[in-house]
């Protein structure tokens, strides 16, 4: 069930997505999702394993680009259209500079080995977006402090803990100063005592006013951070509403049955 606020008059959603589908092999793994996100919204997406949660924040990042729909990064719509080998040639500048104006954090960090923290978080602004080198080391290092870990800037990854490595790639998203910030299980690969540390960053990017869809299964989080959650099975959306609503009343078995066996809710 639908209950999005509406947004301010004339206003551009930050992230808009018509009807995606998209398909690997026989399986059908989203279909026909749509969502907005507002300006400075944060919208968590729920459900079990399987349900198409993942995919559907890749396509929004383009890093999949789905079989069917629209999507819309602000005042710029991307129309899907597909050859034999994927995105039509045409739409490959667009993509790019889609890509570049959406953050993406991973659950198992995505960090070049090979480099320091401190380049891995310049190489995007410096390659793709072309700033001069001292302007991306600015940038850098003051995200590097805002999610705490500038003290590692000169170190590898492999010495880092897995929460240090995940503030390292929110710094590295946060470097390119997207428009929307994505989060796919971004605690899902950590320790339990490493959990807390991740999720005080995230909450502090909320509180600042990012505009984020999180992937999460991470209950208590979803409730306390949301201004919209949304419950995916199947490749569909089944449930949407505040948290209030879903973690207090759902309109569905399918949803009320998910939160009871998540023992988190």
């Amino acid at each position: 069930m639908m209950n999005n606020s509406p947004a301010p008059l004339g206003s551009i959603p930050a992230v808009a997505a018509l009807n995606l589908h998209k398909r690997f092999g026989d399986t059908e793994v989203l279909r026909g999702v749509s969502l907005v996100a507002n300006d400075h919204d944060v919208i968590s997406i729920i459900g079990g394993s399987g349900s198409g949660k993942s995919t559907l924040l890749r396509c929004l990042n383009l890093l999949e680009i789905p079989d069917k729909g629209e999507i819309r990064i602000k005042d710029e719509l991307l129309q899907i259209e597909r050859d034999r080998s994927g995105a039509h040639p045409r739409y490959i500048r667009q993509l790019n500079r889609l890509r570049s104006r959406v953050g993406m954090v991973f659950q198992n960090f995505n960090l070049w080995a090979h480099r320091t923290v401190l380049e891995n978080v310049t190489e995007a602004p410096i390659h793709v977006l072309g700033l001069p080198k001292a302007e991306a080391l600015q940038r850098a290092e003051h995200y590097l402090q805002k999610v705490g870990i500038y003290g590692k800037k000169d170190e590898y990854p492999r010495t880092l803990s897995g929460g240090q490595k995940q503030r390292a790639a929110i710094a590295r998203a946060l470097c390119m100063e997207p428009q929307v910030m994505l989060f796919d299980e971004p605690t899902s690969a950590l320790d339990p005592e490493l959990v807390g540390e991740v999720l005080k960053v995230i909450r502090a990017l909320a509180d600042e006013g990012r505009t984020m869809i999180l992937v999460t299964h991470e209950m208590r989080f979803a409730k306390d951070i949301s201004d919209q959650v949304i419950f995916l099975e199947e490749g569909r959306i089944i449930e949407q509403g505040t948290p209030a609503q879903i973690f207090g009343a759902p309109y569905t078995e399918q949803c009320r049955r998910f939160l009871a066996l998540s023992h988190d809710a």
